[in-house]
């Protein structure tokens, strides 16, 4: 597909599935040009402990070569970046779970990997997490802490801090996480993303390592639900090496006919208290506001 030095492109802060799509329907980019961007990219942002393995040409090459074997209408993820928290499993990289003395590697993908790279997607790297996935923070790593995507002196929120650095910083599309306790939504929080859980379950959790196998679930990261719903569309259903895995049909979306919050004023701490309060203010408003708009309750 070419020499990556021909190749040298500006990419929006925020990469999507269907801007990127329609980029290459128009041809006015490439993936191979996306790939080489992000790349760059990530070497910048190497202060910020996002990638245990960064991104590199030489290892995204193949799967570039690949997409010239598959019809982009018959791939809902073609040349679609996304990265890959370090404790799943990507064919012959390391998988650290943040602990080098762990690392081992795999002949063959995680089953969830397997099936986003069949529909097109692109693997670029293994993302930076709180040893074992046990953590809430991002800083608990012997690789560094990751830092927050928009503010570098908060947490990133763990443990699939890298994983969603990378996408708000514009190194992938979406990536894959885990979330046995909240660490596919804590970090998503606090770097201004979605992050989407499917039920227990609904994806395989085959090639990832374990924190606690019955409640595991791989999760992603996005700018937009809509995104996160491609990737689910192309990861959900029974994986046949999984026996965690099960058929959950997603249900359509729908607003809750309920909303329950906390009785009562809550209390702030730290140093940005009243930004805290404020936001949580404004938040509920928004709540009352949909309440009133659907005929909802809120309570």
């Amino acid at each position: 597909m070419g020499n990556a030095n021909e190749f040298i492109v500006d990419l929006p802060e925020e990469l999507t599935i269907p801007w990127l799509r329609a980029q290459y329907k128009s041809q006015a980019l490439t993936p191979q040009g996306v790939a080489a961007a992000i790349v760059r990219r990530s070497a910048a942002d190497a202060g910020m402990n996002i990638w245990i393995t960064a991104p590199s040409m030489e290892r995204i090459q193949p799967y570039l070569d690949g997409l010239a074997l598959i019809p982009m209408e018959d791939a809902p993820l073609w040349g679609i970046p996304f990265a890959i928290k370090d404790n799943i499993d990507l064919a012959g990289v390391p998988t650290t779970a943040g602990c080098a003395e762990y690392a081992y590697t795999r002949a063959e993908h995680a089953g969830v990997v397997e099936r986003l790279i069949a529909a097109g997607a692109i693997p670029l790297g293994k993302t930076n997490l709180d040893q074992f996935a046990t953590g809430l923070v991002g800083a608990r790593s012997p690789y560094g802490d990751t830092h927050n995507a928009l503010r570098p002196e908060l947490i990133s929120g763990g443990s699939s801090s890298g994983s969603a650095v990378s996408v708000a910083r514009g190194q992938a599309a979406f990536s894959l996480g885990t979330d046995t306790a909240g660490s596919g939504r804590v970090p998503a929080a606090l770097n201004r993303l979605v992050g989407y859980k499917p039920s227990l379950g609904a994806w395989p959790t085959k090639g990832v390592v374990p924190a606690c196998a019955s409640l595991d679930c791989v999760t992603v990261f996005a700018h937009s639900l809509e995104d996160a719903l491609t990737v689910d569309g192309v990861a959900r259903g029974v994986h046949a090496d999984d026996p965690w895995s099960r058929s959950v049909t997603r249900d359509s979306s729908a607003l809750p006919n309920r909303l329950l919050l906390p009785d009562g004023p809550l209390r702030f701490y730290g140093p940005y208290a009243s930004e805290y309060s404020a936001a949580w203010d404004a938040a509920v408003a928004r709540l009352q506001g949909l309440a009133e708009n659907t005929k909802g309750h809120l309570h």
